[in-house]
């Protein structure tokens, strides 16, 4: 059998609930061949994101080398990139091996408040990385603090700023709405061939979101691994963390924002019986 490959370029958590361990967690969910290149190591937990150690440049690349150079990458999710160095480093790997189905979740504040990115890092975030994406998925203060602006606090807002975006470069954007208001979470989908989508699902009550943003964009690039056009692998990836948080609290990790279910589908259910 050949199965889809899909490569995570990100942040390590040692909680395991976001980043690389996510990422790697999704693809698996969704019968992809996960890789990692992994760009910094985090000291964190469900409460606190504590110390931050980036991988060497040069170590970075040799691990995109190594990877590209032996494996067949069909989609490549990005999340936690911390320095410019880094995101110059990965920019200039993709290019060097014509990287294909680029996602981009461009993470910069952890569920428990950390900060994963440098303030003068996201000027070559825009510069470098959003021009060689197949799609982007900013969650709302993630899109104001890319275009300098408020947080959007209307859909109107929202899809102005996902259009704000698209002009930096991306074929695709996705501005998430999981941390507006209302009773439903409202996601918009824009892209340059003239898409525009409201994406929407209810809204869940619980602390439950650590890794969501990770979850969500490993999901969009396992589809375009196996080769499922954008706008269905985002819909399919939208039921699926949403189904992932809505299942969270069975699963009870540490004190603060659990991680999300990836395997929901498979495990049984606390009375039991099979989902």
């Amino acid at each position: 059998m050949i199965m889809p490959i899909a490569l995570t370029i990100a942040g390590s958590d040692s909680s395991g609930g976001a980043g690389i361990q996510a990422d790697l967690k999704t693809f698996a969910a969704h019968q992809v061949y996960g890789a990692s290149v992994i760009v910094a190591l985090t000291a964190q937990n469900t409460t606190a994101v504590t110390a931050i150690h980036p991988v060497p440049a040069a170590f970075v690349a040799a691990q995109i080398d190594a990877v590209f150079d032996d494996l067949k990458v069909d989609a490549v999710k990005i999340g936690m990139l911390a320095t410019a160095e880094l995101i110059e480093t990965v920019a200039d790997g993709l290019e060097r091996h014509g990287a294909k189905n680029i996602v981009l979740d461009p993470v910069m504040i952890a569920a428990s408040g950390g900060r994963l990115l440098q303030e003068d890092a996201i000027e070559a975030l825009k510069r470098r990385l959003l021009p060689l994406c197949t799609i982007v998925t900013p969650n709302l203060p993630e899109a104001a603090a890319l275009l300098g602006t408020a947080i959007a606090e209307t859909e109107d807002a929202a899809a102005e700023q996902a259009e704000a975006l698209l002009a930096l470069g991306p074929a695709n954007v996705l501005v998430k709405g999981g941390h507006g208001t209302g009773e439903d979470s409202v996601d918009i989908l824009i892209g340059k061939d003239g898409r525009r989508e409201r994406l929407v699902a209810p809204r869940i009550a619980t602390q439950n979101t650590h890794g969501t943003g990770c979850t969500l964009s490993s999901a969009i690039a396992s589809g375009l691994a196996h080769g499922i056009a954008l706008n269905e692998a985002v819909v399919l990836a939208k039921r699926y963390i949403s189904a992932a948080i809505a299942a969270s609290d069975a699963v009870k990790v540490g004190r603060g924002h659990g991680p999300v279910h990836h395997f929901h589908h498979w495990w049984d259910r606390p009375d039991g019986s099979k989902p």
